[in-house]
């Protein structure tokens, strides 16, 4: 039977049995915790508690700015020790909270919601909005304005991302594993929201125990089912999964509503569930602590704001002395250069290697071969666009439809001068942007 897929992509080597046989474990922080208030897209968050403070877990600790932001909650409680910039993945500093952990882990009581049958579409995505979810995935876009969508009624699709293409991430894998009833249960909230859309769990057939489960779960549910899809990279990036699933095509200037479709991460699903049915606020989320540096790679559920150092420790330390550590996976994750940052709503794995194969390996020049091109799954030329982005053309780089680009790193994988084509294409873009919002 086909499976459903995209045009372009890669088969990079995965990694994913160093950890997916690992089941979840939920780990407790020790020291102290820092909250970025920039953790998703748009404007940063704004404190709403002082120095000195005493605060609970699930206590909000600053105030979505505007419609697109999100709160930021307290994951323990503790003394609030200072509002000041913190060094985040990306090596920004950004401004953040910092509460000094008691160690008692006191939580606030949350309000009970509603039965969801009784709740009205406002008040779904009321619960989403304050609960400070964002799309766990990577992205961090704020979850509610996904869904304030201003005619749900034209939706036709609701997309669970559960692919997990990225190599080296199991998180994704164990939740569905070992609560798809969550899943399942959070896709129906969503569907809620949307009278005429089906909801598609969309898993890549390199995972037929997760296919298994989640088609006996949904077998008698007429609005949800299973979508096989091939197992390649990046099946997961939002434009390529909706072509995957729908055949509907969508660019860098469209939104997947605009084509009547949701998309959202395993983990954004979970957490939406978790607000609209037990009225909580997104304070943990899973991360996958892997790589051949690792002594016992683990699937971690980590609350917000814990120092990586601690997720190091919870994983046995390291083997050796890794070349390498990455926030994320190996295609699209931010090499880090110190470990003192915090784990942030968008953070979904530490990767830790005994060899930097990147540095180990000197670009020469382009020889024309056309792989790039073969396997971009934005259907541009890589090659073209990098030049345009080392000589600053920008016009020639628009013109050339370098926005279409979604940083997915297949070219620079492929590309046997080994030319980091994918950083020169994403600094472009970053300059493209900056430039429109001066306008």
């Amino acid at each position: 039977m086909a499976k459903f897929t995209f045009i372009g992509g890669i088969h990079p080597y995965d990694g994913k049995e160093i950890s997916k046989h690992n089941p979840m474990r939920a780990v407790l922080p020790k020291g102290d915790l820092v909250y970025p208030l920039s953790q998703h897209i748009g404007a940063p968050a704004v404190p709403i508690v002082k120095k000195g403070d005493h605060v609970l877990a699930g206590q909000k600790i600053a105030q979505a700015q505007g419609f697109v932001s999100a709160p930021v909650y307290a994951t323990v409680s503790g003394l609030m020790k200072a509002i000041e910039p913190r060094r985040v993945v990306t090596g920004e500093q950004v401004m953040s909270i910092v509460v000094e952990n008691d160690l008692l882990y006191e939580e606030v009581e949350y309000p009970t919601p509603k039965p969801l049958n009784r709740m009205s579409r406002e008040e779904i995505l009321t619960a989403v909005q304050e609960a400070g979810i964002v799309g766990m995935g990577g992205a961090g876009f704020p979850t509610h304005v996904k869904l304030s969508v201003k005619e749900p009624e034209k939706i036709s699709y609701v997309i669970v991302n559960c692919a997990e293409c990225e190599p080296y991430l199991t998180s994704d894998y164990r939740r569905m594993v070992e609560e798809p009833e969550k899943l399942v249960e959070g896709l129906k909230v969503i569907l809620r929201l949307f009278p005429n859309a089906r909801g598609v769990l969309a898993v890549e057939d390199n995972k037929p125990d997760c296919i298994k489960i989640l088609s006996g779960l949904v077998s008698k549910e007429p609005r949800i089912e299973v979508a096989a899809l091939k197992t390649k990279y990046p099946q997961g990036s939002e434009r390529q999964l909706i072509y995957a699933v729908t055949g509907r095509a969508i660019h860098s200037g469209k939104l997947p509503a605009d084509v009547g479709c949701i998309v959202d991460n395993v983990d954004t699903v979970v957490a939406i569930r978790r607000a609209v049915l037990e009225g909580k606020p997104l304070m943990n989320r899973i991360v996958t602590v892997t790589g051949d540096a690792i002594a016992n790679p683990q699937n971690l559920v980590v609350r917000i704001g814990t120092n990586y150092h601690e997720l190091i420790e919870e994983a046995g330390g390291f083997v050796t002395e890794p070349q390498k550590i990455v926030s994320g996976g190996p295609m699209m994750g931010f090499a880090l250069f110190d470990l003192d940052v915090p784990t942030t709503k968008t953070a979904s794995a530490l990767l830790c290697l005994t060899r930097d194969e990147v540095s180990e390996q000197e670009p020469s020049a382009c020889i024309n071969c056309g792989r790039c091109a073969e396997v971009c799954p934005g259907r541009v030329i890589p090659k073209l666009l990098a030049e345009y982005a080392q000589h600053h053309d920008l016009e020639q780089f628009v013109a050339h439809e370098g926005m279409e680009c979604c940083e997915c790193g297949c070219c620079s994988y492929i590309c046997p001068a080994k030319r980091p084509l994918t950083q020169a294409i994403k600094s472009a873009r970053k300059m493209v942007l900056a430039d429109r919002k001066k306008k």
